[in-house]
């Protein structure tokens, strides 16, 4: 047996059996955890399974966070919270990804016979750099989900505001309508909410929104608010604006896509199009020519 997949072998049977014991030794009584789920949810208690063995591991990973000196990041909190992943296990999960699959790449790997060194080497290299691939995907998809749904979002604002509320409470009934047709918008509508009533200013809960979705519509927003509130201007009138200039811009970029087609058009047309047409041209008059030339030289 080859020394690299003998070790693959009884690594992958220590760390089983260390997380094995690290479960059972960290999971709560029934009554530890009746206790702690009536004082996080006095209205009613559910044993589920799944919730216990959810809790087991996020345990079992901060217990090895601890132990290996890992403390919370804030730039990854915030690029979690852009991504819109709030729950606090999130970040455990994120973290037993970056470390635990390493190791799974290299137990996977030893099992490949040929060209086993690189194998292991490339799936190490996959392991360590999916997991931030795919958070900055995610963050990169919810960020155009923001963008493209802000008009819809602002245009309610209008109608809630005219209507005769207040911005706070247009906010609120917003991010409620909004919650099936664009979710993540009424996500960000009810953290702002939540630091309003946690004691924020309003500008500043707006900002932290910007700084989270670093989008130039969000911050256009967030300035158009702080110059309202400094110089008296009506809200819905400075909504109203804001929105129509906001579909104003969305159409010129759909019309400079549009436009930019022409251009992108001519790479297929070069190398797919045009060289199947030059051989249906020339293909038969070449074949005519290459006959006549055989026949002239005999």
């Amino acid at each position: 047996m080859h020394p690299l997949l003998q070790t693959s072998i009884v690594a992958t049977a220590f760390f089983a059996n260390a997380l094995v014991l690290v479960l059972f030794m960290l999971r709560p009584s029934r009554q530890a955890k009746r206790i702690f789920d009536l004082t996080r949810n006095p209205s009613f208690y559910i044993d589920d399974p799944k919730e216990s063995a959810r809790q087991g591991l996020t345990h079992a990973i901060r217990f090895l966070r601890a132990q290996l000196g890992l403390r919370d990041n804030a730039k990854l909190k915030e690029r979690l919270f852009a991504a819109g992943l709030r729950d606090p296990g999130d970040a455990d999960l994120y973290f037993a990804l970056r470390l635990l699959g390493p190791l799974a790449a290299v137990i996977a790997g030893s099992f490949i016979s040929d060209n086993m060194t690189y194998w292991i080497f490339g799936l190490v290299v996959v392991a360590i750099f999916v997991p931030d691939f795919v958070l900055t995907e995610m963050i990169r998809r919810r960020r155009e989900k923001i963008r493209r749904g802000m008009a819809d979002a602002i245009d309610l604002l209008v109608i809630c505001v005219e209507a005769g509320q207040g911005l706070d409470q247009a906010l609120l009934r917003s991010g409620q309508e909004l919650a099936l047709s664009h979710p993540c918008i009424a996500e960000e509508f009810t953290q702002i909410n939540l630091e309003q009533r946690a004691g924020k200013e309003r500008i500043e809960a707006w900002r932290s929104m910007a700084e989270r979705t670093k989008l130039d519509v969000i911050k256009g927003f967030t300035s158009m608010l702080a110059q309202t509130d400094r110089f008296g201007t009506p809200i819905a009138k400075a909504l109203t604006t804001f929105s129509d200039g906001m579909r104003m811009k969305r159409r010129q970029q759909a019309e400079e896509m549009a436009a930019k087609t022409t251009v992108k058009l001519v790479f297929p047309l070069v190398l797919f199009i045009f060289p199947s047409i030059f051989i249906v041209l020339l293909g038969p008059a070449l074949i005519t020519i290459m006959k006549s030339l055989s026949t002239g030289f005999r």
